[in-house]
């Protein structure tokens, strides 16, 4: 598979509203031992929201859809997960910009600027314990696939591979950004939540791939 559809970014938003929800307890039990236990919630909360929203934009470019899905998650969700998760939508959405369709060049971009654009809104540094410490991972696989010419679904495997294995390299970390790092040493053990959901949403899109 060559390229990425913008059939298949809708679905991966549609695929990506159905895992939230129906991860939505787990997610809420991973940070009601290092969070506020919301971000299952409010992650549901805010993909419900992209939902009645979708229809409006489905007809539009691929860059469009991801900015209006960003616009729709900072207005919504609560706590730091709406302006982060926002902001990834944001700025991939400003990376695939007229796009109506995504090569594998064009998927490494749109990652990047996903995951430049949390690192500069949240200041989180790869063991910090956060989303960062799943997506950073996913960026570096992706891009080594890429540049290895392999095709956008082995590309995202690879993401995907590295955002699980980032994601359980967060629970012997000692948080250091955000509510966990109020619990200096009790934060460790515990998986991320954010690393979480962010290995949940890259998932759902090799999904649809």
């Amino acid at each position: 598979m060559s390229t990425v559809t913008k059939e298949q970014i809708v679905r991966w938003l549609e695929s990506t509203a159905a895992v939230l929800e129906a991860n939505k307890g787990y997610l809420t039990d991973l940070d009601s031992a290092i969070g506020d236990a919301d971000h299952g919630t409010n992650m549901d909360r805010g993909f419900k929201k992209v939902m009645e929203k979708l229809p409006t934009v489905a007809d539009k470019d691929i860059g469009n859809i991801l900015k209006t899905v960003g616009m729709t998650l900072i207005s919504s969700v609560g706590g730091a997960s709406g302006p982060l998760y926002g902001t990834f939508y944001m700025r991939g959405g400003m990376a695939a910009d007229a796009k109506e369709e995504l090569e594998a060049d064009d998927l490494v971009n749109v990652l990047q600027g996903a995951v430049d654009g949390i690192i500069q809104r949240g200041r989180a540094q790869p063991g910090d314990k956060t989303m960062v410490d799943a997506l950073l991972p996913a960026l570096a696989a992706l891009k080594a696939a890429v540049a290895d010419s392999q095709d956008v679904r082995a590309g995202m495997a690879a993401a995907v591979a590295a955002a699980e294995q980032g994601m359980k390299d967060t629970i012997p970390l000692q948080a250091r950004k955000g509510r966990a790092s109020y619990l200096g040493e009790r934060s460790i053990g515990h998986q991320d939540p954010g690393a979480t959901s962010s290995h949940l949403i890259l998932n759902a899109l090799l999904e649809v791939l």
